[in-house]
């Protein structure tokens, strides 16, 4: 018996289909494994890599050993530089074991009459129209030469000139400001006797006049006569003043004339001596 609504058919009873989920998990998992795969196969490349270019370079090294035939180099050797050509036709420098000789002395050539050979003359002893030394300007006046060297001089000079066998005598007289100088170079054959000269005597050189100069020192006023030597020659000077005056002690306006024409016949004689051994040392061997 049935008690109620109609009755309506019963269906079969159905499960609602749910979607499908993705299995999150097993995707991590096997993404993990396939980068794991991936990096031992970047690694294992690497080294397949490493390893064939190790072997290239250590052929390489042994095909360079087996070119140059050298026994002692093996594969872990590393290749060496080329050996620089020897260049055995350049001519190579050679030194002598004999010291050069030393230039000649200038002296030497002054000190003794055999090898002072250049040519002497006022001129080359005295040369030009004036003299300058410093500021202070001489004008040149007469010069002379003599072989007779004792009439070159006054008092016991000449005497002591012609016992030292003097070759000859040159003078030459300069004027400045009313002051005259003669100088006068005596020629010896060495030069002890030219310093014998100077040692024994009183200095006493004639002064020289002409040629516009007054003759001076004569008469009775006091000159100056300064002498000394070097190398074979003897100079010696004699100042006076040209008015007649006497020079007297502390007398700067006759004593620096005196003074410079010693000094620039000094230098006359030690330029004469360089000269020949500058010629001598650039002379050819065997002159």
């Amino acid at each position: 018996m049935s008690f109620g609504g109609p009755q309506w058919p019963q269906e079969p009873h159905q499960h609602a289909q749910q979607p499908q989920t993705p299995d999150w998990a097993a995707l991590a998992e096997a993404s993990a494994a396939r980068a794991r795969r991936r990096k031992w196969l970047l690694i294992g490349g690497g080294a397949l890599a490493t390893a064939a270019i190790a072997a290239i370079v250590a052929t390489a090294v042994v095909s360079m050993n087996k070119d140059t035939g050298d026994p002692g180099k093996n594969a872990g050797d590393l290749p060496t530089a080329p050996d620089l050509p020897n260049e055995t036709g350049r001519p190579e420098p050679s030194f002598s074991s004999v010291a050069p000789p030393p230039p000649p002395n200038p002296k030497d050539f002054i000190s003794n009459e055999k090898k002072d050979t250049a040519p002497l003359s006022a001129d080359t002893l005295f040369p030009g129209k004036k003299l300058t030394m410093g500021d202070r300007v001489y004008a040149k006046g007469p010069t002379a030469r003599t072989t007779n060297c004792a009439t070159a001089t006054q008092g016991s000079l000449g005497a002591v000139l012609t016992a030292n066998a003097c070759d000859q005598v040159i003078r030459a007289t300069y004027t400045r400001e009313g002051v005259a100088v003669t100088v006068g170079v005596a020629v010896f054959p060495t030069e002890a006797q030219a310093r014998a000269a100077v040692k024994r005597s009183v200095k006493n050189v004639a002064p020289l006049a002409g040629s516009g100069v007054a003759g001076f020192c004569k008469g009775g006023p006091v000159c100056r006569f300064v002498g000394n030597s070097y190398g074979r020659y003897a100079y010696f000077t004699a100042t006076g003043h040209l008015n007649g005056k006497s020079v007297t002690k502390g007398d700067t306006k006759a004593f620096q004339p005196g003074d410079d024409l010693a000094e620039f016949t000094f230098r006359q004689i030690v330029a004469r001596g360089e000269m020949q051994a500058s010629a001598a040392a650039t002379a050819p061997a065997g002159q």
